[in-house]
Parts: structure tokens; sequence; C-alpha cells
């Protein structure tokens, strides 16, 4: 039996959306490359060193939303590749066109 996938992008109570993102650092590209599990896949080139991959994270976020690096932070995940994201500015509708991505529907 197999369940439908989980959508990576979430709007909390308060309309906050939040993304769950697998980072692979020290890539030879940065990039959004897919899913992973229920995280979308994100490839920066920067190493996981001092922050400087979770900041090349929220830049390369910001750059794909049309957004001021302002408008994404960090929520948790900061040592680990999975990682939460809050955005501000847009709504998950607006995530889901700029990105290429489809509706999926909740279990």
């Amino acid at each position: 039996m197999s369940s439908a996938p989980v959508d990576p992008i979430e709007v909390g109570a308060d309309g906050t959306v939040f993304l769950r993102l697998h980072v692979q650092p020290g890539a030879s590209r940065a990039g959004l490359s897919g899913r992973h599990g229920g995280a979308l896949k994100v490839k920066v080139t920067a190493p996981a060193e001092g922050g400087r991959a979770n900041e090349a994270v929220l830049l390369l976020i910001a750059e794909l939303l049309d957004l001021p690096r302002s408008g994404v932070s960090l929520v948790s995940g900061p040592s680990s590749r999975a990682k939460r994201v809050a955005v501000t500015g847009i709504d998950a509708a607006g995530i889901r066109d700029r990105l290429g991505l489809v509706a999926l529907s909740r279990p």
C-alpha cells in the first residue's frame, strides 16, 4: 500500500508559508533538483561550513521566488540537510507557480 506524496509546501495557522527542503551542499551547480521524499531537493555550491550553505540556500530560494533575501528565513535544521524555511511576501499558490510545482493532495 503506497501513501500519497507529502506536499513540501505548508501553510501555518497564521498564513505563513513554509518549505521543507533537503539540501545538498558542495554541489557542482546550484538549483532546485526535484523532490526528496516530502521535501524539495536543493543543491548549493557552498560548503556546509560556518553557515555558508544555509545562507546559499536562503539566497537561492529568494532568487527562485523573485523575493528579497529578507523574505526567506531558516526556521529549523541549521546543521542538518533537512531544513524548514519560512517565506513571506508570496502565498503557497505563487510559490508553486514560480517553482513550477503542481499542487499535491494531502491524505
